[in-house]
């Protein structure tokens, strides 16, 4: 039986690959990895291998999925990336009360326009 237990790669659809690199790098800190030709660089993410993709083909040149980025201290991590200029579409908020700690989210925009999130969980006292 298959099990899929592992992500090993992510694709992020960009337009312009330097103004990319330049965000993921300098603004959300990532360690980059390599770069594969004119039209991908790679980076990684907690081990997780972040590819930055100028698409060939027009069916995949569309936003990709959200990603969800855990942070510990979900404020001051909203106020380093805000001071570098990415444009956040809300402010660090609770979206779930759990048992044994609070879920809070914030939303914010890449330098070509996909979205992503910044996560925290904190525990409850």
């Amino acid at each position: 039986m298959v099990t899929l237990n592992q992500i090993g790669q992510i694709a992020i659809t960009v337009k312009d690959l330097p103004r990319a690199v330049a965000f993921y790098r300098d603004v959300l800190g990532m360690r980059h990895l390599f770069d594969a030709g004119p039209k991908l660089s790679f980076f990684d993410c907690g081990g997780v291998r972040l590819m930055l993709d100028i698409p060939e083909q027009a069916e995949f040149r569309h936003p990709p999925s959200i990603l969800y980025y855990k942070v510990d201290d979900i404020g001051s991590v909203h106020r380093e990336l805000k001071g570098k200029g990415v444009r956040f579409e809300d402010e660090p908020h609770v979206i779930a009360k759990l048992p044994s700690h609070d879920l809070w989210m914030t939303f914010a925009r890449d330098s070509e326009g996909n979205m992503f999130a910044l996560m925290s969980e904190v525990t409850n006292r």
